[in-house]
């Protein structure tokens, strides 16, 4: 699946945001195992922090003077927060960039990453890595919707329950446009989920 994987999003086009005014940068990577039933890698973060403390998401920060760019962003934060070396990601794409509710443009980048590394958590910014089935979001076995009202629109995001873990906000719209890229789903987040089941 890894190979078709890395077709999909070659051939992607994620939706590029065009702000009035430019907005801090950030960027995070949603690792993929390399496997026949491919996981993502989350992770929950720490309860100290000043901001998301205790959310679940995936590996990622703002954008360092130093950083050469964005996809830079994200693997070097992936190394700080759980210990993944560059050397073992193949990125495979991005997806489409999106504004956290601080104000904050995110772009995400899919990398495939070999299945059973070892992660190792900064204690000071990560509670907890773990790993969730790709298969399981297919399912769309979404344990609640919440409704955001954003720009005059109304939003349906998906909020996820695997074990103890609650996979929701920023982290559950990527995962849906990943799991709508590669299953072939129509999964919408403008609709209410009974609407946007009744299409597919």
């Amino acid at each position: 699946m890894v190979e078709d994987v890395v077709r999909r999003l070659e051939g992607y086009r994620p939706k590029r945001l065009q702000p009035v005014l430019p907005l801090p940068q950030a960027a995070v990577l949603i690792p993929l195992t390399r496997s026949e039933q491919p996981e993502l890698i989350l992770t929950r973060r720490a309860e100290a922090l000043s901001t998301h403390a205790g959310e679940v998401a995936f590996p990622g920060g703002r954008r360092d003077p130093c950083d050469s760019d964005l996809l830079h962003t994200a693997l070097r934060e992936s190394q700080e927060e759980v210990g993944l070396d560059p050397h073992c990601v193949q990125v495979a794409g991005s997806l489409s960039q999106l504004v956290s509710r601080h104000g904050i443009e995110v772009t995400p980048y899919v990398g495939i990453v070999p299945q059973g590394l070892n992660y190792c958590a900064n204690i000071d910014e990560i509670d907890s890595i773990f790993s969730v089935p790709l298969e399981f979001f297919a399912e769309d076995v979404r344990e609640t919707t919440h409704r955001i009202d954003y720009l005059g629109k109304s939003w349906y995001v998906p909020s996820y329950r695997f074990h103890e873990y609650k996979i929701w906000g920023l982290t559950a719209v990527m995962v849906v446009e990943l799991v709508n890229l590669l299953y072939d789903r129509r999964l919408r987040l403008d609709v209410p989920p009974s609407l946007s089941k009744k299409e597919l």
